[in-house]
């Protein structure tokens, strides 16, 4: 279900799609963070295959009513504060949410699916 904004000029719809590739790119710019975790594994792999990085993969974007939740699956470097990471994440995609997008999201829930040991 795309999102309305309206503006002096009319409406403006944004998909929920570009939604999920704002926030994952911007949970991406986190110190901590190895990548994001796949929702969807035969999609993502495929793309993985043909060289292509899916920036929505592990985002999840629900609307309840007015609300927006985005739900992120996202794998962090070992040897960092989990909670820090996570702390951060929900703050850089709540802030770029709604200085890029204009958008006021409710909630962001981390969901840390690994740890990765970078060599």
């Amino acid at each position: 279900m795309p999102l309305q904004l309206a503006s002096e000029n009319g409406k403006i719809d944004v998909a929920d799609q570009v939604i999920a590739v704002v926030a994952g790119s911007a949970a991406l710019d986190c110190y901590g963070l190895v990548g994001m975790a796949s929702r969807k594994g035969l999609k993502d792999g495929i793309a993985e295959l043909l060289g292509r990085e899916n920036l929505s993969r592990g985002v999840e974007v629900r609307h309840e009513g007015e609300q927006v939740h985005l739900d992120l699956y996202v794998i962090v470097s070992y040897g960092t504060k989990i909670s820090e990471v996570a702390h951060n994440i929900q703050s850089k995609v709540k802030y770029v949410l709604e200085e890029v997008v204009g958008l006021r999201v409710d909630q962001v829930n981390v969901n840390v699916q690994g740890v990765r040991v970078l060599k």
